[in-house]
């Protein structure tokens, strides 16, 4: 069996630096040879190696703990998991402004709102929580008219109390709720997925049922480690493509 031999890597200063050494360690452990030894060197060399401190190295390692990626155990050392998988999610790392950006621009009508059950899917996200406030909006070209979206947002009712609707037809959730409402804002996960549109989703995007559409969820998450809204939208796969810009200096 070989040593793990983790690849070498050209610091960007514009990235967390934690950042830029998970994604590293993470491709070395991925693109692995089979006969690989599955323990990790330490923390200190692993460090040397990157040439960053061991409090980085530590926060990259705990990034990768938490995808499953690697088990840490005091005393034994840290080891790579025999079952990782490839497929593992790739954190992308973004602004607030980002997001906002992205859900801008387009024309959009409030379809209704008002506090409903946290049942299904956001039940991971709100487990303490009886109801939330839900929004839905369906999102227009502003020139050809034609629906691009429709957004649902589930919001804490106490936050919700101060998000006015007339807000809403300007502007996206996450800007509303941190300029308008004045949520302190920590971090935002988006997921992206390939879905097949459900009856209500092709009615209001007017494509045909069982139709590929694009499914995104942002998590948003306060100071405090709450989560304050979960946004899940409905993309046309023909009127939207996810784009990530690579800056490789």
């Amino acid at each position: 069996m070989t040593a793990f031999a983790p690849d070498s890597l050209v610091l960007n200063r514009k990235l967390p630096l934690w950042y830029q050494v998970s994604q590293s360690l993470r491709a070395s452990i991925l693109g692995r040879t089979p006969d690989a030894s599955l323990r990790l060197p330490t923390e200190e060399q692993l460090a040397g190696h990157y040439g960053v401190s061991v409090l980085t190295m530590r926060q990259a390692l705990k990034e990768l703990e938490g995808e499953g990626l690697i088990s840490r155990h005091r005393r034994r050392g840290t080891f790579i998991e025999p079952g990782a998988l490839r497929g593992a999610p790739v954190r992308l790392l973004g602004s607030v402004d980002a997001i906002v950006a992205q859900q801008s621009g387009d024309r959009t009508t409030i379809l209704g709102h008002g506090r409903t059950p946290v049942a299904g899917e956001l039940l991971e996200h709100f487990p303490d929580t009886a109801e939330v406030v839900t929004y839905r909006r369906l999102r227009h070209d502003r020139e050809s008219g034609e629906p691009t979206n429709w957004a649902e947002n589930a919001v804490l009712p106490e936050f919700a109390a101060a998000v006015e609707t007339a807000d809403l037809e300007r502007w996206p959730m996450t800007k509303v709720l941190r300029d308008v409402v004045g949520v302190r804002i920590s971090r935002i996960i988006d997921t992206i997925e390939a879905r097949l549109a459900d009856p209500e989703t092709a009615e209001l995007l007017r494509v045909p049922l069982l139709s590929p559409i694009l499914h995104y969820t942002g998590v948003t998450y306060d100071e405090d480690g709450r989560v304050v809204d979960v946004a899940r939208i409905r993309y046309r796969g023909d009127r939207f493509s996810f784009t990530v810009s690579v800056d490789a200096h």
